[in-house]
């Protein structure tokens, strides 16, 4: 088999390795020596999850993050070039959906380098599948705005997209502006749009609601320093034909 960039999903949060990858990727994460990471240790600690067996001291690690130049990008492929897998490892859910490793994975096409997606959990995409919006047309916005006023204007520009183009607007916050970017959403979206709000997707203590902006005013869900994704859009429809 021809050497592979191959992108490894990371479990969310404290799930168990058992409960969302399947065992195919234990096995080929078990026969990469090479790994493109952005935190060497937590990639450590999820290697030995994967596989006790494995040892990290026996592992060359890569590190990809904001100060990565694109000198340091090209040569993270070279083991390719040399015939070994190298596996670019998320800190949570899949590479290069809201994660690095985007530029990377495009570069290797630029060098027809084979590029293996294994399977594994998108918090983006177990909101979406759960939220019972429109699952036809959807956009991912990434981050919003960090100052208020900002975000308050991303957020009528979504929810006119979302009444334009019934496109479901999803994005996320960091955890600990979780509860302003909430109180923005309330203050700022029509009382009849829907808003799912998807907190430690696939942990114990997992919960995904959607209801009206209106019915959201009525009990505030208090959501500091947990990860969550938000959605705004509308009852999904029968497409089928």
């Amino acid at each position: 088999m021809a050497a592979q960039l191959i992108l490894i999903p990371v479990t969310l949060g404290r799930t168990s390795v058992s409960k969302v990858l399947p065992s195919y990727n234990r096995e080929l994460i078990s026969s990469i020596t090479y790994f493109i990471v952005e935190d060497i240790r937590s990639a450590r600690r999820f290697l030995k999850q994967i596989d006790p067996a494995i040892h990290p001291d026996d592992l060359v690690f890569y590190v990809l993050n904001k100060h990565t130049s694109k000198e340091e990008l090209s040569g993270f492929l070279h083991p390719i070039d040399e015939g070994h897998s190298v596996g670019i490892i998320s800190e949570a859910g899949c590479p290069a959906i809201a994660d690095p490793g985007g530029e990377l994975v495009f570069l290797a096409h630029q060098k027809n380098i084979p590029v293996v997606p294994l399977v594994g959990p998108s918090s983006i995409l177990l909101a979406l599948m759960a939220s019972g919006l429109n699952g036809q047309k959807f956009a991912f916005e990434g981050y919003l705005p960090v100052h208020s006023e900002l975000r308050i204007k991303t957020l009528k520009r979504l929810e006119q997209r979302l009444n334009t183009e019934n496109q479901t607007q999803i994005f996320i916050e960091t955890p600990y502006r979780n509860n302003q970017l909430l109180d923005d959403i309330l203050k700022t979206c029509k009382p009849a749009t829907c808003l799912c709000i998807a907190v430690d997707i696939t942990s114990d203590i997992e919960w995904i609601k959607t209801k009206s902006i209106e019915e959201w005013k009525k009990t505030i869900p208090e959501l500091s320093r947990r990860p969550c994704i938000f959605a705004l859009g509308r009852p999904s429809v029968n497409t089928s034909l």
